[in-house]
């Protein structure tokens, strides 16, 4: 039953308990700042959805259609009907009309991930099904449909692609660098585009809890028995806060290759969006339409990314982050504050009366 107590059939199926719907809601409602400004930017592009399609051409697409088609098991009303009708749900919520095909693949590793350029599919794991039950899944599944509407599955296939090609090409000359370098950049991007898709997959679950529950098996596996979600955030403050400048430089290598963020990072921002005005304003029934996409400006999109950025620096506890805005803020004693910031790399001092070289063998 929908939240105007009327019965649906069909495509427009919803979910069990009553949950809120979202008609015609633009993707800038729950995209991250830094990710609404990219996408809001390309489809500003004229002659856009042209290059697309001639590099569609490139692009292993069809190959990984077939891939699936023939080697996975395509969900529908007769096979996997539970994800089926999670599937109907979440796109009625999110208004998707045109609902991606789904498939389950054999991979004991928890995954999903939405692909393609002229139609997504979504793609989910044994793995995952098996750990999630109905409402984290309902979450996750809500989580590759908001993939689907905001278009990221392009720039996923884009970037399989240029990473497959980054290895054919490593033995020219300045070639990988450069292909490196635009795999780094999407990587980044994407990384953004990981915690739109969890905010719409809260928008679909309507369940923080449940969104929660999900990331914290993604990261330890089935024994909920023996996690809790507020120990599990205590560990991404304590992943933001903790250590020195030597640590703060292991996270930037550590997060780089990866195209999602971390889980305990995951879990995190989407308990901040959660309690933010911005999504209750959403629940309220109060969010940009698709309609008005066409008149959203590309400055402004790209200072709300600035601003993003700059408020998550001058909030982060990250000894780096930390430095940054002291910097920032005209501080001085630079030489002073780096040395303090390195401590981690010094032996602490000896004891007072202790003899230099002293001490047991």
């Amino acid at each position: 039953m929908s939240d105007d107590g009327h019965q649906h059939t069909g495509h427009e199926r919803v979910p069990g308990r009553q949950r809120r719907r979202f008609p015609g809601i633009s993707t800038r409602a729950y995209e991250h700042p830094a990710d609404r400004s990219a996408l809001v930017a390309l489809r500003k592009l004229s002659g856009f959805d042209t290059v697309f399609k001639a590099l569609s051409g490139l692009l292993p697409e069809r190959s990984l259609r077939l891939l699936f088609l023939s080697d996975s098991v395509r969900v529908s009303e007769r096979q996997f009907s539970h994800l089926h009708d999670m599937l109907l749900d979440a796109c009625y919520i999110l208004d998707l009309h045109k609902v991606p095909p789904m498939y389950v693949t054999q991979d004991p590793q928890p995954n999903a991930m939405c692909i393609g350029l002229d139609e997504p599919i979504i793609v989910v794991s044994t793995g995952l099904v098996e750990l999630l039950d109905e409402e984290e899944m309902r979450a996750v599944v809500g989580h590759e449909v908001g993939h689907a509407l905001s278009g990221h599955s392009v720039y996923r296939t884009i970037l399989l692609f240029l990473t497959s090609l980054a290895l054919k090409v490593a033995w020219i000359p300045l070639g990988n660098l450069a292909i490196m370098a635009i795999v780094t950049a999407l990587r980044e991007w994407f990384r953004k585009s990981e915690l739109s898709a969890d905010r719409a997959g809260l928008l679909v679950g309507q369940d923080v809890r449940a969104s929660m529950r999900g990331l914290m098996k993604i990261a330890g596996g089935n024994h909920l028995h023996e996690m809790n979600v507020d120990a599990f955030l205590e560990q991404a403050d304590e992943y933001d806060s903790g250590g020195d400048l030597r640590d703060s430089v292991l996270k930037i290598l550590n997060v780089l290759p990866r195209s999602h963020p971390f889980t305990t990072v995951r879990a995190a921002e989407l308990k901040k969006w959660a309690e933010s005005r911005d999504y209750q304003r959403i629940m309220d029934g109060h969010y940009p339409r698709r309609g008005e996409d066409g008149d959203a400006s590309v400055s402004d999109s790209f200072r709300e990314s600035a601003a993003s950025y700059a408020s998550d620096v001058k909030t982060s506890k990250d000894p780096l982050m930390k430095l940054v805005t002291d910097l920032a803020g005209g501080a001085g004693d630079l030489g002073g504050r780096v040395r303090r910031g390195f401590d981690g790399f010094r032996s602490p001092p000896p004891a007072k009366g202790d003899a230099p070289g002293g001490g047991e063998e």
